[in-house]
Order: structure tokens, then sequence, then C-alpha cells
């Protein structure tokens, strides 16, 4: 019972549930691809662990850099590091190893995937520290979630094309927009403590703006897509499906309440398989 225990407090550290954030689109990438170039189970099995393990790689190193200031947040201050569920130690080491796994699963997936390894560590370790240093923190959320689909499809040995680069820019405009919705809710405690983010930068009523019009934007790019990989009617259904939860999504937040951020947050877990689903069944149609 101790490991089970142990298991889901580590399950619990880095959020594994948040992989249905950057998994679904990892996959999409790599099924457009396919088109191109036969895709095996076996490497479908591998970009999965690659994404596991590099996005819990990314949250550890958030957690762990960020401990200081969770301690101090009464919103964070329940965390595994802060209440001493997992030391800095036994953290630090989750994360040698994540990241170990990460690699081994690049190289698994062939050379061009093993050399730009590093680079996608890089980008999604800085967005942990962007907010030390800059207030356009989102946007490097956006970017490390960006990178998923452009992985997805070199791994699957696409070809040179617009289709990633159409994908990435979706999702890091959706990823942007979600987080500053949840940026929202730490406003005071980040300026009290000179971190930061685009609501501490321009404040709600305009943050509030910029998330709903980079979501707007993230629903043009899939639709582009759509265009771009001649993918039909259901694929068409199902951007506009996105587009009426990230509306809904928005709704539940507005200047003068922000008592529904989170629940707000848990929704965008359900437009990644929502996403995935119809580009699924778009592919198998077309």
């Amino acid at each position: 019972m101790r490991v089970f225990a142990r298991l889901r407090t580590y399950l619990s550290f880095v959020r594994v549930s948040h992989s249905v954030f950057a998994l679904p689109f990892a996959l999409v990438g790599a099924l457009l691809a396919s088109r191109y170039e036969a895709l095996t189970w076996q490497r479908v099995l591998w970009i999965v662990v690659a994404m596991v393990s590099a996005r819990s790689a990314a949250m550890a190193f958030n957690r762990i850099v960020d401990a200081r200031f969770d301690a101090l947040n009464p919103r964070t201050a329940m965390r595994e590091i802060p209440r001493g569920a997992l030391s800095s130690i036994e953290a630090s080491l989750f994360l040698a190893v994540t990241t170990g796994i990460f690699v081994y699963a690049a190289w698994r997936l062939g050379p061009l995937c093993l050399a730009l390894s590093p680079l996608a560590l890089a980008i999604v370790f800085w967005y942990s520290l962007a907010k030390r240093y800059t207030w356009a923190t989102q946007f490097f959320l956006g970017l490390a979630l960006a990178v998923a689909p452009v992985g997805g499809w070199i791994a699957a040995a696409g070809p040179v094309a617009w289709e990633p680069v159409l994908l990435a820019l979706a999702i890091g405009t959706w990823v942007a927009g979600f987080d500053i919705l949840y940026a929202c809710q730490d406003l005071q405690f980040d300026r009290v403590h000179g971190l930061h983010s685009i609501p501490v930068r321009y404040g709600i009523r305009t943050s509030l703006h910029v998330s709903r019009s980079l979501h707007v934007v993230a629903v043009l790019f899939l639709a582009w897509l759509g265009v771009v990989s001649h993918l039909g009617a259901i694929y068409f259904a199902g951007v506009i499906a996105v587009g009426a939860l990230l509306t809904y999504e928005q709704s539940l937040v507005s200047i003068d309440d922000l008592s529904q951020v989170k629940r707000a947050f848990d929704l965008n877990g359900y437009v990644g398989i929502l996403y995935l689903l119809t580009t699924v069944v778009a592919l198998y149609v077309h």
C-alpha cells in the first residue's frame, strides 16, 4: 500500500492527468505526417513515452525551482514539496529519471529527434524561469506546448510542410490564452513578490481581452490547417466544437468574478481529446 501511496504522490506531483494538454496534439502531428510516411504502433508508443516523460520532467523542474514561491502562496502551499510530501532530493531524482527517459525515447525515434532533444528540454524548462524576467511568460508556455505537434510530425518522419507549423501556432495561442486566465488568480501575489506575467503588466481587463483574442486566433489556425490539409467536413465540425468549448471557457471568467478560473482551466483537458478524436475520424473517412 505504501508503494501505491508513493506512486500517487509522484503522479500528483507532476499532474500527470494534464498530459492531455499536449499529447493529443503530438499524436495529431504524427497522424498528419503518416499520410506521407507509414506510422507504426511502435513509433506511436515511443512518441507517447517521449511526450509524457518530457512533460513530467518539465513539471518537476517547475515544482523544484518554484518551491519557495509555492510555499508562500496560499493557493499552492499544499503542493508536494512545500508540504513535505516530497523532498527536494526526491524531486530532483524524479527530474533526472524522466529527463533520461525522454532522451532515450528521442533516441528510439531517430537521430534527428535525439539531436533536437536538448533544445526541446531547454524550451520546456525555460518557462518555469521566465516569470522571473519577462511579462511574456504565458507566451513561453505556449511555445513549450507548441513543440508537441512539431515533435510528433518529426518523430513520424513527416516532410517539410506547413501542417506542423499551423498546428504549432494553434496550440501556442490556445495555451497562452488559457494560461493568461490561470495567471489572473495570482495577480496580487506576483506583484508583491516581483514575478512577471501578462496580468501583472496589463491588468485583469486587458488580459481577458488578450486571452479571448488568442483563442479566436487558435481556432482560425486550426481551420486554416483543415484547408491546407483538405481534411473535410468532419474535421471542421471538430474545430467548431473546439471553438464552442473555448467560448464556454471564456464565459466562466470575468473581470468581476475569477472564482471559476480553475473550472475554466480544467476544461482545456477536453479540448485536446475532442480535437484528436474528430481529427482521427476525419482522417479515417478521408
